[in-house]
């Protein structure tokens, strides 16, 4: 049986995959997993829970709740609102867990789970293990006075934003914003907190109707929101995902500035400010090698993970960083938050632009994003690729040929049969020539018998 806990907790098919009943189940599962060192001492533990506006939310969602109170858990119901206010919020209250109902940047008949430690930390799979191990146990059903209640978080926005803006090192007045929230968590907090920090704020993608989440606006698709920089004479534009967690920008001239340029820009500043902890960036293996010399040059160590936001945060957390993320624009501030937080993201990017004086597109030259191609090659036996003398071979002559101008990466599907062929180099022309000749030699030398 496969696992049921993906990369980013349980997502699927709402109503195919994720019913009503599973979304119960692991509540109950949960409760008891997450909640026991209360139960243990005969106190009923506490969860916060928030969701994206996608229509199936509200079922799944209810379900969640419904299984944690019957499990014993005191639940408060923050409502809508992004992936990292939910985490916020979590620590903020002293609630023992918490819940986030969303599917990220998936399209809307989709939907996921996502299970928040006390602190508002992501779990170990470790964790996730034992929660899905629970399914299989009695489930536990307190009675009378020990069942759970159910309550609205009445202030977590408000909190919310307080936090948000308390982290800003000055006013945004003065500069003009184009804000696309992807109709979805961020679509209420994201334009109230940029224009209370001072910002002229101009708003596309805020009219959720639970149906349109990610549908051809936010981070995914950047069209509309270059467009409305260029009609409305902004400084700068800001794009987040269906909940929030990410953040892409445009400058004025339109052009997008992606998470490794944010993260640049946001590393320089905050070693010069004397607050990036060992000057050092944890950033994953994906990210352009642009970053790396730019930084470089700037007196700034990255630290390289594995591809995906958990793995950033677990490095953060063994050194003590201060900064992270990933090149779709997952940027953490550990000193504010436990998780990647497009909202607070894009608020420290533009309060650099008012500091500075200088437009984003100036900040964002601090780095020259090198030239870069990934081929898929599908159909073939991915477990051999790190191993096979022929790969080896193929990808040393590529590396010797490129030096210090260029990288390869060969990094092996988690969920496919297939292997994703990078290569970064001083042109195009010649990361397209390599790419597509590693490519060929994956495919020749790895694949799959039909």
């Amino acid at each position: 049986m496969s696992r049921l806990f993906g990369t980013d907790g349980v997502r699927g098919l709402a109503n195919g995959l994720l019913t009503a009943e599973l979304a119960l189940s692991l509540a109950q599962a949960a409760a008891v997993v997450l909640g026991h060192e209360q139960m243990a001492e005969g106190k009923r533990p506490r969860a916060v829970i928030a969701r994206d506006p996608r229509a199936s939310g509200e079922f799944i969602g209810a379900a969640v709740e419904a299984g944690l109170a019957s499990a014993g858990v005191d639940v408060y119901d923050a409502g809508v609102l992004p992936t990292p206010a939910a985490a916020f919020l979590i620590a903020d209250l002293g609630a023992d867990f918490g819940v986030m109902i969303s599917a990220s940047h998936n399209p809307a008949p989709d939907n996921g789970i996502k299970f928040f430690a006390r602190g508002g930390h992501k779990l170990a799979d470790e964790v996730e293990d034992a929660i899905e191990a629970q399914l299989a146990n009695e489930v536990f059903r307190p009675v009378g006075i020990d069942v759970g209640r159910i309550a609205r978080f009445a202030d977590a926005e408000d909190r919310y934003i307080v936090h948000l803006l308390s982290t800003l090192p000055n006013r945004l007045d003065g500069v003009k914003v184009v804000l696309d929230c992807a109709h979805g968590a961020a679509s209420g907090c994201s334009p109230h907190v940029f224009a209370d920090a001072g910002a002229q704020v101009v708003v596309i993608g805020a009219e959720p109707d639970g149906l349109n989440i990610n549908d051809g606006v936010g981070s995914t698709h950047l069209e509309k929101l270059q467009a409305a920089v260029l009609e409305h004479g902004a400084d700068l534009g800001i794009a987040h995902d269906g909940d929030a967690d990410r953040c892409l920008a445009v400058d004025h001239e339109g052009t997008v500035i992606d998470g490794d340029q944010i993260m640049a820009i946001l590393a320089v500043a905050l070693k010069e400010s004397g607050e990036l902890k060992d000057d050092v960036l944890v950033a994953t293996v994906m990210s352009n090698l642009g970053l790396k010399i730019a930084l470089r040059n700037a007196g700034i160590t990255i630290r390289e993970t594995a591809v995906g936001d958990r793995y950033v945060l677990e490095e953060m957390r063994r050194g003590g960083y201060s900064l992270g993320g990933e090149q779709s624009g997952h940027v953490i501030f550990s000193e504010y938050a436990t998780t990647g937080d497009g909202v607070l993201t894009g608020l420290q990017l533009a309060a650099q632009v008012v500091r500075t004086g200088k437009t984003l597109k100036e900040l964002s030259q601090v780095m020259s994003k090198l030239p870069q191609l990934m081929i898929n090659v599908p159909d073939v036996d991915k477990n051999r690729a790190s191993f096979d003398t022929g790969v080896t071979a193929a990808v040393a002559a590529a590396e010797a040929e490129l030096g210090d101008t260029g990288r390869v990466l060969l990094r092996p599907s988690g969920t496919e049969p297939l292997v994703r062929v990078m290569v970064e180099a001083a042109d195009m022309e010649t990361a397209t020539r390599i790419c597509t000749q590693l490519a060929g030699v994956v495919q020749e030398r790895l694949g799959l018998q039909r």
